[in-house]
């Protein structure tokens, strides 16, 4: 399926890299100077609503780049024309609502490191796309850097084939806490009245249990959620048969506010851990925001970070089924 060619031009930016065959990010640019409106670009993905579904599944990620967006209403407009249901994003991190279908990006501190994750990777039900927009570019770093998640697996196969088939076979059990309020100096701050979407404690529980978790409830009024068990890896439609490291080992393991072992409680090695964490590394993606940008993500195939940044930075995002 290809697109007309009168509606977006092919770009390029620093950092893209070929994956496989598939160039990430796929950068879009106006096919013309008086088509960079957001009327102009929101007509267009209307106009190739598959086409452009399927270059984000082909090519894990596309970014929009010189079209003239300008705020969040604008960025509502062209989630809207992609045609995706919204889905509410559930998790510990600090978000605040904007607009409609947009949130502000983690608003933990912008010093900090957000580590690769695949978007409530630790629920049953998960965004298919996560869709981000720079309103204000950092002066400096800030990136959000997203990594093939297929490649992960595969370099895991090749250095730990017995440790990935017994995680594989056992499974994964988390552990996250949840404080009793919101805490925007924490990347995990988020109070789970918020999270949860309730001030009933009862209510938040019978919500965790629903999407198959387990509440314990601490002395200090926070809650300690238990997820278990949940798969290594994942095979998604339309992704080539990859095998995606659709878990979040590294990111909660032998943390403060969270934990990960195998299903039954078995440890993960730690040499194990500390190894993948290099890997993920080795196989980001980075490009600098400029203000306007839009990217979309497959989060069935990405995980992407937040880089530490110099202020001011404002990312806003969107998640879709």
């Amino acid at each position: 399926m290809e697109c007309s060619g009168k509606d977006f031009k092919i770009g390029e930016c620093d950092g893209q890299k070929v994956v496989d065959g598939e160039v990430m990010p796929l950068v879009m640019t106006p096919p013309e100077a008086d088509k960079s409106n957001v009327a102009s670009l929101v007509s267009s993905i209307e106009k190739n609503r598959d086409w452009f579904d399927q270059m984000i599944i082909k090519n894990s990620a596309v970014l929009l780049r010189g079209f003239d967006v300008r705020s969040a209403e604008d960025f509502n407009e062209i989630v809207e024309a992609c045609g995706w249901d919204d889905i509410r994003y559930i998790g510990p991190a600090p978000r605040t609502h904007i607009y409609k279908r947009v949130w502000t990006a983690n608003e933990g501190p912008l010093s900090e490191f957000i580590y690769y994750h695949h978007e409530m990777v630790l629920f049953k039900v998960h965004p298919k796309k996560v869709i981000l927009y720079c309103e204000v570019p950092p002066p400096e770093g800030g990136q959000t850097p997203f990594v093939p998640s297929f490649k992960v697996t595969e370099r895991m196969l090749e250095e730990f084939p017995e440790e990935v088939e017994e995680m594989e076979k056992k499974g994964l059990k988390y552990t996250f806490t949840a404080p009793n309020r919101n805490d925007t100096s924490s990347m995990r701050g988020r109070g789970w009245q918020d999270a949860f979407g309730t001030p009933d404690p009862a209510e938040a529980e019978r919500r965790i249990n629903m999407m198959g978790m387990e509440a314990e409830w601490l002395p200090d009024g926070g809650v300690m959620v238990i997820i278990a068990p949940r798969t290594l890896t994942r095979v998604f439609d339309g992704r080539k048969g990859r095998r995606m490291w659709f878990n979040t080992v590294v990111g909660m393991y032998g943390k403060e506010h969270s934990s990960a072992t195998m299903a039954d409680g078995t440890e993960i090695p730690e040499h194990v851990v500390r190894r993948c964490g290099e890997i993920i590394e080795e196989e980001s993606i980075d490009f600098d925001w400029k203000k306007g940008d839009v990217l979309f993500l497959d989060n069935m195939a990405l995980l992407h970070g937040r880089r530490p940044s110099l202020p001011p930075r404002k990312v806003l995002v969107a998640t879709c089924k």
